[in-house]
């Protein structure tokens, strides 16, 4: 089947994005998710931004200016905001889409209930990101953080409890545990300060914080 990237959102909700041999399909991801892609999208129409259609989605711009896109992927569909670190997350919605993604977040959706349950905080977000446009504010994002050393990744991968927690620390409290960790010079030495760290992570603490 030829295949061609669609030029309109309408062409989009219809054939799926044209990235893949399941274009015009019923199994094109983007058919998965038909009900909440055309919820989002009204979302985002209502602010009248400018639709386009960039890289095979549905994007948004203000005065030229890529402001968020609205993407189908096999797990979810999401809200994706290109200055999205810069936007204040009280309800802590926005995801990373990677470890080296310095300025994008994702606000994901993965049901109509959850959609219904973060529209605020979603409508809160694009008002914000229409906001930091308009000013002409000049984002400057937080340095990489410090790669995760092996033995603290396989500690957190093998106990959800422990995973759950370390997410849900504050970015400093997480950056401690891993210095600490990566300080050791053996791995054997890693391993067992991975494990020493499990209790405070439990316990909502950065390495070596006072009670």
């Amino acid at each position: 089947m030829t295949r061609s990237l669609p030029t309109l959102v309408d062409d989009y909700l219809r054939d799926g994005c044209g990235r893949c041999d399941r274009f015009k399909t019923s199994s094109c991801k983007v058919h998965t998710w038909a009900r909440e892609l055309v919820l989002l999208r009204a979302l985002v129409r209502a602010r009248g931004l400018a639709e386009t259609v960039k890289w095979g989605s549905p994007c948004y711009t203000l005065d030229g200016k890529n402001l968020v896109m609205v993407v189908a992927l096999k797990e979810y569909c999401a809200l994706q905001f290109f200055s999205g670190a810069a936007l204040e997350d009280p309800e802590s919605v926005l995801e990373s889409p990677g470890p080296n993604s310095r300025f994008g977040r994702l606000l994901k959706v993965r049901s109509i209930a959850e959609l219904e349950a973060r529209r605020r905080a979603a409508e809160a977000l694009l008002d914000q990101a229409i906001a930091l446009a308009r000013s002409g504010e000049k984002f400057v994002p937080p340095p990489p953080a410090e790669p995760m050393p092996d033995e603290l990744a396989a500690r957190l991968a093998g106990d959800d409890a422990l995973r759950a927690a370390f997410e849900k620390l504050t970015p400093g409290r997480r950056r401690s545990h891993v210095l600490h960790v990566s300080g050791a010079k053996q791995s054997e030495t890693r391993a067992r300060r991975a494990e020493k760290c499990a209790a405070d992570i439990l316990a909502g603490r950065g390495f070596n914080e006072r009670f």
